[in-house]
């Protein structure tokens, strides 16, 4: 199976009051295509920093990383930013959006700005109206984003990472401000996404969620300290197992 993603001694150092905290440390492992992967910790073990720098969004201080067989921190910045429209998606537990613009025109935005999207402006439209219809917000397209439930918010974003059909889908705590009932429909799409194909990297500090991963990583201080691959097929099965493993690990 081809590696997309790979990590290899990692590290992020941040200087703060002229003193150095090193949040990552020599962090390294792979993401194969079509793998679906949780990263959990303890907060402030340095898991949204890993999503950050091994994306790109934040530059790494030693190390590498390597995306579809580009070393990420060899990229000049127009190059790193185009990378990020064409070929990742990212989505957040703040659902960022443009207050101006509908959430169609939201979701369309990185099509439009893509200069290497292959599609007419009208075959745009109708792939944002695709992705919308199959995850059930086509009636909220020309709603203003403070006139829809944060369900339905988070459900649009993912439309939105969709919408240059990228590699790789990042996820920074994806249902971190939703009710479980919310929570539960936008992982139903996540592993619907990641079943037709697309890479999925995800943070979380819920259990239930990780547990809909095909591994989990768990960082401590910035280090990797397990990996835990799951081998149940029932779901329940499948949070007690990874619940036990967390509490080895000293969740």
């Amino acid at each position: 199976m081809k590696t997309i993603l790979k990590v290899t001694d990692l590290c992020k150092t941040y200087i703060i009051n002229k003193r150095q905290n090193n949040v990552l440390r020599n962090v390294s492992f792979t993401v194969n295509e079509g793998e679906m992967v949780a990263v959990m910790g303890p907060s402030g073990s340095g898991k949204s920093t890993l999503l950050y720098t091994v994306s790109g969004m934040d530059r790494l201080t030693a190390g590498t990383s390597e995306f579809d067989g580009k070393d990420i921190s060899a990229l000049r910045p127009n190059e790193l930013a185009e990378l990020r429209l064409d070929e990742m998606g990212f989505i957040f537990q703040q659902m960022y959006m443009l207050k101006n613009l509908s959430v169609l025109d939201n979701i369309l935005l990185p099509a439009r700005q893509s200069k290497n999207n292959p599609l007419s402006a009208k075959e745009k439209l109708a792939y944002a109206r695709e992705l919308m219809h199959k995850l059930g917000i086509s009636e909220i397209a020309d709603n203003d984003i403070n006139e829809v439930s944060g369900g339905q918010l988070q459900r649009a974003c993912i439309c939105r990472s969709m919408i240059n059909k990228p590699k790789m889908i990042f996820a920074d705590e994806p249902t971190g401000a939703l009710n479980r009932s919310s929570s539960d429909e936008v992982m139903d799409e996540l592993c619907r996404i990641n079943a037709d194909g697309t890479t999925v990297m995800l943070v979380t500090h819920d259990s239930k969620v990780a547990a809909r991963c095909g591994r989990v990583l768990y960082i401590v201080d910035g280090n990797i300290k397990g990996e835990y691959n799951h081998t149940e097929s029932d779901a329940r099965k499948r949070e007690r197992a990874l619940n036990h493993w967390l509490l080895e690990m000293g969740w």
